[in-house]
């Protein structure tokens, strides 16, 4: 029997502010996803969700909390610069939208060096997904491949639109956010508006098949693509 589609909005008055575990910082969470029932334990200090994405603001140079088991990628948003501090390099995210990925047992830290910043934070346990981030813009529409092993999060940064899958449809304004899951074999995720976006695919490891469900269904998704 297929897994029934569905469409869950977060709007952005609903995100939660949650402290930082090492309790040096806040972070807007805008979805957490449920704990996996029997999840394989990494150890005491382990992820308890499968995956979560937020919006955290950096006011001060601080450590970031460890996460062993975990992947993480930033991207700036506001602010202009953000050093991070990776171990015995430094990785300067210096424009908008520029980004980083590091695994979450990694020595890691922040510097604020012209002031504040949000970035966007997505975390996933890499014993249970994999996943790709992307900023695009929004004028008119854009599609892309999904099936019951992909879970698709959209963050409207800007602009208004309606995002779903199959019959599945609803509205977002700006700072909303769209989780979609259970697709069908050969489904489609798809958004129609005007503004900008974060699309996140996370592809579940147990789910059989190629990671092409990540991937663009058209039309030509060039513009601001990154995987």
């Amino acid at each position: 029997m297929p897994v029934p589609e569905t469409v869950r909005i977060v709007p952005a008055a609903a995100a939660r502010s949650v402290r930082w575990r090492n309790g040096h910082g806040w972070t807007r969470e805008l979805f957490c996803a449920p704990a996996l029932t029997a999840a394989p334990s990494v150890d005491d200090t382990a992820a308890p969700w499968p995956w979560r994405i937020s919006i955290a603001r950096i006011d001060r140079d601080a450590p970031f909390s460890a996460f062993p088991g975990v992947d993480r990628e930033l991207m700036l948003l506001r602010g202009g610069r953000l050093d991070l501090r990776v171990a015995d390099r430094r990785v300067a995210l210096a424009s908008r939208y520029a980004r980083h990925r590091f695994a979450g047992e990694r020595d890691v830290a922040a510097c604020v060096p012209t002031g504040g910043v949000e970035v966007f934070n997505l975390m996933w346990r890499r014993d249970a997904y994999r996943a790709r981030l992307w900023h695009l813009p929004l004028a008119g529409a854009l599609a892309w491949r999904a099936d019951p092993a992909t879970t698709w999060a959209i963050h409207l940064l800007a602009g208004h639109a309606r995002c779903g899958s199959g019959v599945a449809h609803a509205a977002l304004a700006a700072g909303d956010t769209a989780v979609l899951t259970g697709a069908p074999a050969s489904g489609r995720v798809s958004i129609e508006g005007e503004g900008a976006l974060l699309a996140v695919c996370l592809r579940d490891r147990s789910g059989a098949g190629p990671d092409e469900a990540c991937a663009p269904a058209g039309p030509d998704l060039t513009p601001g693509f990154r995987s």
